[in-house]
C-alpha cells in the first residue's frame, strides 16, 4: 500500500493553512483580469486537488462570478491577506484549488494548462509543453 503524498500550503503569516493528501489533478495558469486583480500579479498559478483536505485557521471569504457564470468562493487570511485557496460552487465539495506559491516549494510540478491566454501579458513566457486556451475551455 502506497502512502498518499501530503502537501501543506500556508498564508504568509502562517495563521491559515490547507493540507491536501494527493498529487494535484491539474496545475495551471489563469491570465483573466479578475485573477490578475485578485493576486496583484499578471496571472494566477493554481493547483487543483481532490478531497478530502483539511483547513486550519480562520479565513475570510469572497465569492466572485466567472465569465461563464460559475461562482468561485475564495478564502483569504484575515491577518496577512494571502489568497490561499478557492472552491467552485456546484462542483464537488471535495475538490479545491490552491495557490501554487503558497506551497513554497520550488520543485512543485509545472503548469500544464494556461487559460485566458488572450489576456496574457506578451512578455510572459509559458513553460514548454503548456497547452494554452484563448479563454476558459469549460
Amino acid at each position: 500500500m502506497t502512502d498518499m503524498p501530503t502537501r501543506t500550503a500556508s498564508c504568509h503569516c502562517g495563521q491559515l493553512r490547507i493540507v491536501v493528501n494527493a498529487e494535484p489533478r491539474i496545475v495551471g495558469l489563469c491570465h483573466c483580469l479578475a485573477c490578475q486583480q485578485r493576486t496583484g500579479s499578471v496571472f494566477a498559478a493554481l493547483a487543483g486537488f481532490p478531497g478530502p483536505y483539511q483547513v486550519f485557521g480562520k479565513a475570510t471569504e469572497y465569492v466572485r462570478a466567472g465569465d461563464q457564470g460559475a461562482k468561485f468562493r475564495f478564502r483569504f487570511c484575515p491577518v496577512c491577506g494571502t489568497n490561499l485557496f478557492h472552491t467552485e460552487e456546484g462542483v464537488s465539495r471535495d475538490s479545491v484549488s490552491v495557490a501554487v506559491g503558497a506551497f513554497a516549494d520550488p520543485n512543485f510540478p509545472p503548469p500544464k494548462f494556461s487559460i485566458y491566454d488572450c489576456r496574457r501579458h506578451p512578455w510572459v513566457q509559458l513553460p514548454p509543453g503548456t497547452t494554452a486556451f484563448e479563454k476558459d475551455p469549460e
